[in-house]
């Protein structure tokens, strides 16, 4: 007999979409009249130090949501395999959801590096500006190691649940979460009912302090997108604009994949969908971070999507850690500008592995704010390119990882939606 869950999703004010939206507006005016290469009303050293106390109420935001994402996830996982109610119905879940996965990724990688071939935005750049930006650049980056594919799938394995938390390596919490999930499907009900009930009132626990640091939600977005927008600057952003382009064209071909997918493989009109997501979305981007806007995902796929929450409970914190097609994209496309950039030449051959890398590099990407960036030093190494020339796009990283983040976010829902249409055959 499978469990029943009821945990309700965070209670949210109706008008918060845009609340965060005039934040974010806000933000961006009062960031732009701050910068040095902007109004520049202040000095730039009071500008900096204003930025960082406004930025403030984010930074607490932030805190109290990456607080709660080790909880949530665990236990929203472990609720969601126990309610599905029998290992039948997680095998063909887990069979169509790991090729869905990935054939969306490798889609994702193929009009990122289509677009970077035809626009070839290397070629707009200002030589001196890239030398300029090489010289100054420290580059504090760690390259990830050099792991053969036995040794990933050996790291997938949560062998020291302690250690993964600390790491937050969110794809071993995952694989633990329904290892044990399935574990309680096998016993009898009685043994693991306090264990159910103990996993409910956590996750219970986990919305209750997210609909807690919603109130700050608007400020938190004003202060961070201000804070963004002092340090980046205008130069910045015009520097690489073509690269830019590329980038959000491809993300924007990326999202009419997924409505295309919307119309006709779920049971949604495309309009009432993008209704129905509309706050995950825009948290997604003022966050950068699929963990964080976990909690939405859900308040979107079961409140207002009426998504069975056997399928979203299993699927979002999945995809959360591993549907990372918006990073995937950007990855191949920063990855390829590069080349084009420094002269690297790639055969059709060595592209095709680019792509290959590329999915197993956005595979368990960790779910926050700048982690994409250090994957991306791990596939240019792999391929010729001096890592330190990431320091050409850091500085409009942070926009394009909240463009991202949000298509990553979208995909989730819309694998969710593709999922529960298929799931009742």
């Amino acid at each position: 007999m499978p469990y029943t869950n009821d945990t309700p999703t965070p209670n949210t004010d109706k008008t918060l979409w845009w609340k965060i939206l005039l934040g974010m507006a806000l933000g961006i005016f009062l960031g732009y009249l701050l910068s040095p290469t902007g109004g520049q009303i202040v000095s730039e050293t009071n500008a900096t130090i204003f930025g960082e106390w406004i930025a403030l109420p984010g930074v607490i935001f932030l805190g109290l949501l990456k607080m709660i994402v080790i909880p949530l996830v665990i236990t929203s996982v472990i609720l969601g395999v126990t309610d599905s109610g029998s290992l039948s119905f997680l095998k063909s879940m887990g069979m169509k959801i790991v090729p869905y996965f990935i054939a969306t990724t490798f889609i994702a990688i193929s009009i990122g590096i289509l677009i970077v071939s035809a626009v070839n935005p290397a070629q707009y750049m200002n030589n001196a500006y890239v030398q300029d930006v090489m010289q100054s650049s420290d580059m504090p980056f760690a390259v990830f190691d050099s792991l053969t594919v036995p040794q990933r799938i050996e790291n997938m394995m949560p062998v020291n649940f302690t250690q993964a938390s600390l790491d937050k390596n969110m794809l071993q919490i995952v694989i633990f979460s329904i290892l044990l999930g399935i574990v309680m499907l096998t016993l009898p009900r009685d043994t693991t009912k306090v264990f159910h009930d103990l996993c409910s009132f956590g996750q219970a626990a986990s919305m209750k302090v997210i609909e807690w640091a919603m109130a700050l939600a608007p400020y938190a977005v004003f202060g961070l997108i201000c804070n963004v927008t002092i340090q980046m600057g205008i130069e910045t952003i015009a520097g690489v604009g073509a690269y830019m382009a590329c980038v959000l064209l491809g993300l924007a071909g990326m999202f009419i994949i997924y409505m295309l997918i919307v119309t006709l493989f779920t049971r949604f009109n495309v309009l009432g969908f993008l209704r129905g997501i509309r706050n995950a979305q825009i948290f997604a981007f003022s966050t950068s971070s699929s963990a964080a806007t976990m909690p939405f995902s859900l308040k979107a796929a079961e409140e207002n999507l009426k998504i069975d929450s056997k399928v979203s409970r299993f699927i979002i914190p999945l995809g959360a850690t591993i549907n990372m097609d918006g990073t995937a994209l950007y990855q191949a496309a920063a990855a390829l500008f590069l080349c084009n950039l420094f002269n690297v030449e790639l055969s059709n051959i060595e592209i095709f592995i680019l792509m290959l890398t590329t999915v197993g590099a956005s595979i368990g990407t960790p779910a926050t704010p700048g982690v994409g960036i250090i994957i991306l030093a791990t596939i240019l190494a792999g391929i010729g390119v001096p890592p330190e020339g990431i320091a050409i796009i850091l500085g409009v990283d942070r926009l394009l990882d909240m463009a991202r983040t949000t298509l990553n976010v979208t995909g989730d829902l819309v694998a969710t939606a593709v999922m529960e249409r298929f799931s009742k055959g």
